[in-house]
């Protein structure tokens, strides 16, 4: 038998038990990867209701090095917890030095060996793994995309001497971690949520950075105990990346046991750590095992002896998204080309204006409102002037005026003045400032102006922002002397004191280095960005990519090179925070504005020249 018919025997073989696997356990209850909050509306990945196994097949007697690599590849990838399958196309020292658990490279196909075929006399032969990498996990589970760059890693075999396997070839030098394609990624893994409390801001007149959680994406192995394994990648800390801005009441701790009931109560044992911090252990853990689960009810936790229990309504408290507004952050608005703006209302085709002088229409030689901000409260509009030069503040109520300027650009050319308003929960309002002679992002407070350092820009500039609800992550579009706009994320990270505050912005990573160009950007979820962007030599779409970089569904959405513009929002309805129909994404364009409602688009007729969407933040 020839080394393609024992390659095909082996997949062969692997796929008969996941085959008859799956028709045994059809009729099984599934857990969505998806918990409270509810994911934006959009396709799930295909793989998320898979109930195939995948198990391990050893190496047979006389394979060739290229086929026992390929046996190899396979087998480390199926669902074993402790790779033993795997370990024995190793030698004894190779078994035992292989660390399998420090990451996994993700190629955009299957992984392609080459090198020369060994004579009968050959003791050794080495093997070259090659592929275009597409992304990576890391030690802790983190994912990071890649934009494709060519991969290539060496695997030594050798011809045993003696033992058990004498003359048989076994690999005796090979990477640390896994190497798996797209597909099987998919298959394999599944993305999970771990929480962390947001740092306080003593430099806020009223901290409330510890009163909401902050989600931090990983990837785990889909069947190799996925409750027991969440909770502790939660312990284990956050991920480097996200570490600066958040703290954990876990440090210290080992779960011992996790389990979620028919009842919908989840079950947590601990060893270590503080018995008097039981109920934050609890709120940080309820999040992590809720995306497990469609509901759950209540957490049951013990820790050392101790045990307290947290109800879904006081775990709601802290969740992620606390911060984005609740029922005012799901009430979206128009912006008209007469400056005025209207509150949207899917049921009425002509808008209500808001109270205040921002719902009527300016006269000649006053103040005419450009981009419009609403805060997350609803309470408040920052308005940039439509020649980018001021902005001003105004209350949505009667009688509401516009302020005294609050930021003012020096910049006098039309599209280089103030831009991106973006309010954050705690009710500080960032913004960018695009005059050539001295670009800067800043953030406002009251009516304290601090100007942001924003670090690793390497000659970039910030073209836009979007902040999350809960002030640490934020989303900027950056472009170098003119050329295409490219996503970012940064941290922010506060100092100083309430009379005199600072933030600045780090740590900036690329999370969609595959698009070319990126339109515009939105917070869909406290996970989730919206983007608008293409890829080299492909149409404008619509991508909904967590916040590491990873796609939150198979493919993108058709987005139509005319739009423009896009908002979405963190916030969920209070009363059904899991409801499967989350808020629609909302659009304009040089045609109009549109809805995106199960995954299809819906213009909004309005009687009046419509200019925005607008959802508060």
């Amino acid at each position: 038998m020839d080394r393609t018919d024992r390659t095909a025997d082996r997949r062969a073989l692997a796929i008969g038990w996941a085959v008859l696997l799956a028709t045994v356990t059809t009729g099984c209850v599934s857990m969505p990867s998806g918990g409270a909050p509810q994911r934006l509306e959009a396709p799930q990945n295909a793989a998320d209701g898979l109930q195939v196994h995948v198990y391990p097949v050893a190496p047979r007697k006389g394979e060739s090095p290229r086929d026992l690599l390929a046996g190899f590849l396979d087998s480390s990838n199926a669902d074993q917890a402790n790779y033993d399958t795997a370990k024995q196309y190793l030698t004894a020292a190779a078994a035992k030095s292989w660390k399998p658990d420090a990451g996994v490279v993700v190629l955009a196909g299957a992984p392609s060996p080459s090198g020369p075929t060994p004579s009968d006399d050959d003791v050794t032969v080495r093997l070259t793994v090659e592929g275009k990498q597409v992304a990576a996990l890391d030690e802790q589970h983190t994912y990071q995309a890649h934009s494709g760059e060519s991969y290539q890693r060496a695997f030594t075999f050798v011809k045993e001497s003696d033992g058990p396997d004498k003359g048989e070839w076994r690999i005796s030098d090979l990477p640390d971690g896994l190497i798996v394609d797209q597909t099987n990624f998919k298959n394999t893994y599944k993305p999970v949520h771990r929480y962390f409390f947001a740092r306080t801001d003593a430099s806020a007149a009223r901290p409330q950075g510890a009163q909401v959680l902050v989600p931090d994406p990983i990837y785990l192995r889909r069947r190799i105990d996925p409750l027991t394994e969440a909770a502790q990648a939660t312990v284990d800390g956050p991920s480097h990346w996200l570490g600066p801005v958040v703290t954990s009441k876990l440090g210290g701790v080992r779960v011992e046991s996790a389990a979620i009931g028919d009842n919908r109560v989840a079950t947590v044992k601990l060893q270590g750590g503080d018995p008097a911090a039981c109920k934050q252990m609890a709120q940080q853990l309820f999040q992590t095992l809720a995306d497990q689960q469609s509901k759950l009810d209540r957490l049951d936790l013990s820790v050392n002896g101790a045990a307290c229990s947290l109800s879904s309504a006081e775990a709601a408290l802290v969740a992620p998204g606390a911060l984005a507004g609740a029922d005012n952050g799901v009430q979206a608005f128009i912006q008209l080309e007469d400056g005025r703006l209207t509150r949207y209302l899917p049921e009425v085709t002509e808008p209500l204006p808001v109270p205040g002088v921002l719902g009527q229409a300016p006269q000649a030689g006053q103040f005419h409102p450009g981009t419009v901000a609403v805060r997350r409260d609803a309470a408040v509009a920052a308005v940039i002037g439509a020649d980018g030069r001021d902005l001003v503040e105004t209350e949505l109520t009667e009688g509401g005026k516009y302020g005294e300027p609050v930021v003012s650009s020096r910049s006098t050319q039309p599209g280089r003045g103030l831009a991106s308003p973006s309010w954050d929960g705690r009710q500080d309002l960032w913004l960018v400032d695009r005059d050539p002679a001295g670009p800067r992002v800043l953030m406002v407070r009251g009516r304290t102006v601090v100007p942001v350092q924003v670090e690793g820009l390497d000659g970039r500039t910030v073209q836009s922002l979007r902040i999350s609800s809960d002030g640490t992550r934020i989303a900027l579009l950056l472009s170098q002397g003119g050329g295409p706009t490219r996503l970012v994320l940064g941290l922010v990270e506060h100092g100083g004191t309430a009379e005199a505050p600072t933030a600045r912005i780090t740590a900036l990573r690329d999370i969609a280095p595959q698009l070319s160009e990126v339109a515009a950007v939105s917070w869909g979820d406290t996970d989730q960005l919206v983007v608008l962007g293409k890829e080299t030599d492909r149409l404008q779409q619509l991508h909904f990519l967590g916040t590491d970089g990873s796609q939150s569904t198979d493919s993108p959405l058709q987005g139509g090179e005319s739009m423009t513009a896009l908002s979405a929002t963190e916030a969920r309805p209070p009363a059904d925070p899991t409801s499967p129909s989350g808020p629609a994404v909302l659009t304009s364009s040089e045609n109009g504005l549109y809805r995106l409602k199960d995954n299809q688009w819906h213009e909004v007729p309005s009687k009046s020249a419509a200019k925005a969407f607008i959802y508060p933040g």
